[in-house]
């Protein structure tokens, strides 16, 4: 299916979209003003090494991607804003005692919360877009719009986190939790507004479907069990995303081994160059793609657009060259910008609208290519070095572009027969 990017589109969203794209600005600007620096207050506080740091982070992953797939699920019977309200909450509380925990197994538990907050919140708002705007293209649009604002945030916090020396303050953690208590205030203005021209328009309500939807958690399971083309899609973007946090983790750790000359100005460059060259280049590279399929779009992402040439890239850069470590973040900038907002409407394209939630949900399971990458990248690390690491990404690009050729012949549910035998059971 082709895609149309006009920007005349814009018109047609709702007010709501318009909060959720604010709001996603400002939470995740907020999100990165702090989170980055949180391994520099668990260093001065407790002197953890890299690896306990990263062992915390990992297992809080591993533990929310499970919640969010049962919470996404179950946000197809019970309504999306009410889980929003809920994992809204979440990051108020989560962060809040994060400005005051004092102990490592209490930042244990408290990241983990906020863990579980980010992997509930994301995969419901990509939910509710779906929900609130019918038309294919504005919903395409609209989902990319989301993924700029996120990244705009994420360009602007470290930098403002730098320039009001909040890298190191504990007590700065409640500016996010401020933020998403801002957020919840617009988003129950933004549900009012919705319901209110619903009704208008003598259409089901925002969340009519799911309550009426009479499929429960184990039919849910077992129509994304029949679905083997999802499966295959998860499988495909777990390693994805495995090499791409890489570049988060492993990248990281491998020049503070190799003792890089400039290694915090490397560091730093890296990470603004990756959010300025996707806020500069994705609408243009969508604009570009507009007469390709979803899946083209993403194989071109994967291969000409060039991941697998950033891996090979990163692999033979010489240490001491600033600049081509720089040129190999770009190449894998352009990728991501291609990727990352793309698998959120090909998700779209694929869910029913009855169990929109539980698809967005087992997609969240994408998230365990980041928890496992930190593990797997540091043995690789450990026992190969940062030769073979990047190497084996650019091999795992190929399997994975392997696996797209095949994904559209693969066996899908009859999601029709499924919901007429539920409503008669």
């Amino acid at each position: 299916m082709s895609s149309d990017v006009s920007f005349n589109r814009l018109k047609q969203f709702p007010r709501l979209m318009w909060i959720l794209l604010f709001g996603s600005f400002i939470t995740r600007g907020s999100y990165y003003m702090v989170w980055p620096f949180l391994a520099v207050i668990l260093y001065e506080r407790f002197a953890l090494s890299a690896t306990e740091v990263g062992l915390i982070l990992s297992t809080a992953a591993v533990v929310s991607v499970f919640v969010s797939f049962i919470g996404s699920s179950l946000s197809d019977r019970f309504g999306r804003h009410q889980l929003m309200y809920v994992s809204g909450a979440l990051y108020i509380i989560s962060f809040s005692l994060l400005a005051e925990v004092n102990s490592i197994q209490g930042y244990t538990v408290v990241i983990t919360l906020c863990s579980i907050a980010t992997s509930l919140w994301r995969p419901l708002t990509s939910a509710l877009i779906g929900d609130i705007i019918d038309d294919d293209k504005t919903r395409e649009l609209a989902m990319q719009s989301l993924y700029f604002a996120v990244n705009v945030g994420c360009a602007i916090g470290p930098l403002l986190g730098v320039w009001f020396g909040l890298t190191g303050e504990q007590s700065s953690f409640y500016i996010t939790a401020m933020a998403f208590a801002f957020l919840l205030v617009l988003l129950a203005w933004g549900f009012n507004h919705q319901k209110k021209i619903s009704a208008a328009k003598n259409e089901k309500e925002l969340n009519s479907a799911a309550k009426k939807s009479t499929h429960n958690f184990q039919q849910t399971m077992r129509v994304l069990l029949k679905d083997k083309l999802l499966q295959c899609l998860i499988l495909a973007n777990i390693l994805c995303m495995f090499i791409y946090a890489q570049m988060d983790s492993s990248l990281i750790q491998y020049l503070t081994r190799a003792k890089v000359p400039n290694l915090l100005a490397l560091i730093s460059s890296i990470i603004f160059t990756n959010a300025v060259v996707i806020i500069s280049s994705q609408f243009v590279l969508l604009k570009l793609m507009a007469r390709l399929s979803i899946v083209h779009r993403i194989q071109i992402g994967l291969l000409l657009l060039l991941l697998m040439v950033s891996q090979v890239w990163l692999a033979n850069n010489s240490l001491t060259f600033f600049w081509g470590w720089i040129g190999a973040i770009v190449v894998m900038s352009l990728a991501e910008a291609i990727l990352f907002p793309t698998m959120n409407v090909h998700i779209d394209r694929l869910a029913p609208k009855h169990l929109r939630g539980a698809y967005f949900g087992a997609a969240s399971f994408y998230d365990f290519g980041f928890a496992i990458a930190p593990l797997g990248g540091g043995i690789i690390l450990d026992h190969f070095g940062g030769f073979w690491l990047f190497i084996s990404g650019a091999a795992l690009t190929l399997f994975v572009m392997f696996m797209y050729a095949f994904l559209e012949k693969l066996p899908r549910p009859n999601f029709e027969n499924l919901k007429t035998k539920a409503s008669l059971d």
